[in-house]
């Protein structure tokens, strides 16, 4: 009898296509779910007899809970090599592998550039209204030569948003608790003497932090207050870092001139959620990670972590 792998989150069904899986296919079934289970109860049912899972990033949790339920389960593959939703002590106890695969800081680096220049020309709502018959030319759009880009973190995605910046003739300037002047000045952008002065004078603020205990709403807010009334945030790492009450309160009152989101508190995003209609917004569906080159790569490794699992010699081990 094969084994049963469940791919969870496949919504553009690319698992299956972007590489080949038939090496597997006299020893592993695969099988892909299109939708996202929101609950434990119906993810349990839809894993019950699956032996290898396979999950995107750290969009499905797997606490202790979920793993007591899944007696079959003894591989889990997780996109990226850090998941700080996998809980390592459940799964050892469990006799579950953890495994991770490679992933690419480019394809975050190009969508916060999109969602960046999106913001700055209204590339949205210009083509909406040229498409539905609206006005010729509605918006004026911000100029990035010149204007200062805030970047909250200059680590391997932060730094090379940084360098997009300074191509467009932008001063950049970047915060964070660990941040030193040697890292910055190797990176060729300033050190912002604090968190808060780089809010006030920013143009545009980028975040490209990590989220932990310290990061956990830095921006809330008194932060988000800071901001000038014609700049612009963008949020492509964590949800859980911008205080998404505060963002919405902003946005509303129009006290910024507009904001990018691709991370939320819950994804997929509710369809009555209020980031969905909230105005000054351009909002992506976590794409972040999303292309093809990463999906080759998260799928080729998992492919790779179920055939070295299977002889008896697992590799990339989480946990």
């Amino acid at each position: 009898m094969r084994l049963r792998c469940a791919v969870l989150d496949d919504f553009q069904n690319a698992a299956t296509t972007v590489v080949d899986w038939s090496p597997l296919s006299d020893r592993v079934e695969v099988v892909s779910y299109r939708e996202h289970f929101a609950d434990e109860d119906a993810l349990a049912a839809a894993l019950a007899d699956a032996d290898m899972v396979v999950t995107l990033r750290e969009r499905v949790p797997f606490p202790a809970s979920l793993l007591k339920r899944l007696p079959r389960l003894k591989l889990l593959i997780a996109s990226g090599m850090r998941n700080s939703v996998i809980d390592y002590a459940a799964a050892r106890e469990h006799g579950v592998t953890v495994c991770g695969t490679e992933s690419s800081s480019t394809p975050p680096v190009e969508l916060t550039w999109a969602l960046l220049l999106g913001l700055a020309r209204g590339i949205v709502p210009e083509n909406n209204a040229l498409r539905g018959g609206g006005p010729w030319q509605s918006t004026v759009g911000a100029d990035l030569y010149g204007r200062r880009l805030g970047l909250l973190g200059l680590g391997k995605i932060g730094s090379r948003v940084a360098r997009v910046g300074l191509a467009f003739g932008m001063e950049v300037t970047a915060w964070s608790q660990n941040l030193t002047r040697e890292r910055a000045d190797e990176v060729g952008v300033a050190l912002a003497p604090s968190k808060e002065e780089l809010l006030a004078t920013a143009d545009f603020v980028s975040v490209h932090l990590a989220l932990s205990d310290r990061t956990r709403g830095l921006l809330g807010a008194a932060e988000l207050a800071l901001l000038k009334p014609t700049a612009y945030l963008i949020n492509t790492s964590r949800a859980a870092i911008v205080d998404q009450d505060a963002l919405l309160a902003v946005l509303r009152e129009g006290r910024i001139a507009g904001a990018a989101l691709d991370v939320f508190d819950t994804e997929p995003l509710p369809a009555d959620h209020p980031l969905r209609t909230a105005p000054r917004l351009l909002a992506t569906p976590h794409l972040g990670y999303v292309s093809r080159a990463n999906y080759e790569r998260y799928y080729g490794q998992a492919i790779e972590a179920i055939e070295a699992y299977l002889s008896g010699k697992p590799i990339r081990l989480l946990g």
